[in-house]
């Protein structure tokens, strides 16, 4: 166990240890945040803020991580998808810096990128024989799935990865709500692992690996926030924002533990549905439901501080991950 605590404490230190100078190589090289036009209009102050800051989450992490890892396939899946997630987000934060807008990589190509993420997953999944039916707590009914198990892969990955991206709006409001849900992630492992056996030597390693990686990301989104605190000092642009939904994404699947994603990930629900919902009311009715999409801007329009949505946005992850945690104890014990 100690090894989650050094996991989480060395990718602290350095996030925080090296956030100032990363900071500043971000400033020298002008690579700043990018304000749509459409967004909220006291947004413009953010224009130039440095940016991707999931870089600095990314490398803390893995330094974190790696050290101390008994490197499980099912833990490395989940930060290579965290990693791969990254990557194509760097891309399309590349492409906004080099080309001085806010539109970056195409939508088709995000596809496409996430695509191949989801094929090696799905390859992982079939080398570790993972079930391929999903099961549903309360009623206690596993759903068979066969082999379109793997195209739900992709859903799970690509709306996680696009769910987080939407929620990176708001300063400090992303970190803090992944944080929640990685705590709950690694939470629902460390139980798992001292559960498995009453003997240290006999315990599911594979569960204190997870553990380990979920504390690796944690440390190291908890020191980015050190900095990304409104008002923040940086932003963690699309690299960090879709390299947290593809690392809760692969928890997620690794874990077997899928419905569950809609409590940890409920935030990020949430977006997405309030966005998918103002388009659908404008096109089939002409009226917008929301001032403005996503949710958090809403109530940006609606008055409410950064602060004050980070916070109440972060009591309903917390509460929504409880409930997830709840379920996870009740009903997934008896699947493991």
């Amino acid at each position: 166990m100690i090894r989650v605590l050094i996991a989480a404490g060395v990718a602290l230190v350095v996030s925080i240890a090296i956030g100032p100078r990363f900071i500043e190589f971000l400033r020298r090289n002008e690579f700043g945040q990018h304000i749509r036009e459409e967004g909220p209009k006291h947004h413009i102050a953010k224009q130039g803020t440095p940016t991707m800051g999931g870089l600095l989450i990314l490398f803390a992490a893995t330094v974190g991580f790696l050290p101390v890892s008994h490197y499980r396939l099912q833990a490395l899946t989940v930060l290579f998808t965290a990693l791969a997630c990254g990557a194509i987000g760097f891309l399309d934060d590349f492409i906004k810096l080099t080309h001085r807008r806010s539109l970056g990589l195409s939508g088709r190509w995000k596809l496409i990128l996430l695509a191949i993420v989801t094929v090696v997953v799905g390859v992982v999944a079939h080398h570790l024989r993972l079930r391929t039916s999903v099961y549903i707590p309360v009623v206690d009914v596993s759903v068979p799935l066969s082999y379109a198990w793997y195209p739900f892969l992709f859903l799970i990955i690509g709306g996680a990865s696009n769910g987080t991206n939407l929620a990176d709006g708001a300063d400090g409001l992303l970190a803090g709500t992944a944080i929640v849900a990685l705590f709950t992630f690694t939470a629902m492992n460390v139980v798992s692992y001292i559960r498995s056996g009453s003997v240290p030597a006999h315990r599911n390693v594979t569960k204190l690996d997870l553990a380990i990686v979920g504390a690796a990301l944690i440390g190291a989104a908890i020191g980015f926030l050190w900095f990304n605190a409104f008002p923040a000092e940086m932003q963690m642009g699309d690299t960090g924002s879709m390299a947290f939904g593809g690392a809760l994404a692969a928890f997620a699947i690794m874990m077997k533990v899928e419905v569950l994603l809609l409590l940890l990930g409920g935030i990020f629900v949430i977006e997405a549905l309030s966005v998918m919902i103002q388009v659908f009311s404008f096109k089939r009715f002409g009226r917008r439901v929301f001032l403005m999409a996503p949710i958090h801007h809403h109530f940006e329009m609606k008055a409410w501080s950064e602060t004050k949505i980070m916070v109440r946005f972060w009591i309903v992850a917390g509460l929504l991950c409880a409930a997830g945690f709840a379920l996870y104890y009740r009903y997934y014990f008896a699947q493991l």
